[in-house]
């Protein structure tokens, strides 16, 4: 295969665009915190999340939306312009994160983003039996005004690991 031009891949990840978060500052950023005066709630509940299996596709759109635009989605026809990776963190900080990222997506006008969820059951010592950060993600996403749409992405870019979502970028449209 060398011969050919064709060589193997060392690595079988999608490059999100975001470096994966600091081990080696975890405590002192949870020092911080403790010690931090208490922010603006976040607008992403926590409440009554709906349990999905770890091989579960997700989909969701608005009805509104174009059964086209969606059906583009579900292909990976639109291209995403940004990614995020929440492998490894606790359920608050991935809120926190995922958070931050559509936010700044919106401000960048971007289209369609990659949130990479895992699907590990639990985490950390949560002692659930299903993917928790899959399925928090999934209900967050589900309330956020401004995406559109949302789907599992294709293998390549992480299956039933990761969606594709699709965003508001009009100006006019509401947070």
């Amino acid at each position: 295969m060398e011969a050919a031009g064709i060589r193997r891949l060392k690595v079988n990840r999608a490059q999100t665009g975001r470096p994966r978060r600091n081990e080696l500052n975890t405590g002192a950023r949870r020092e911080a915190a403790e010690q931090a005066p208490p922010q603006v709630q976040s607008k992403l509940s926590d409440g009554g999340v709906e349990a999905v299996t770890p091989h579960q596709r997700l989909e969701f759109s608005i009805p509104d939306l174009p059964q086209r635009t969606f059906a583009q989605l579900k292909k990976g026809h639109i291209a995403w312009e940004g990614g995020l990776d929440l492998h490894g963190y606790t359920l608050d900080e991935a809120r926190v994160e995922l958070e931050s990222f559509i936010n700044d997506a919106i401000a960048a006008r971007a289209r369609c983003v990659l949130v990479v969820h895992g699907k590990a059951r639990g985490y950390r010592g949560s002692g659930a039996d299903y993917p928790v950060i899959k399925s928090h993600v999934n209900g967050w996403l589900k309330n956020w005004s401004r995406v559109l749409a949302f789907c599992s992405a294709n293998e390549v870019d992480g299956g039933t690991g990761a969606l594709y979502v699709l965003l508001r970028t009009r100006a006019d449209a509401s947070s």
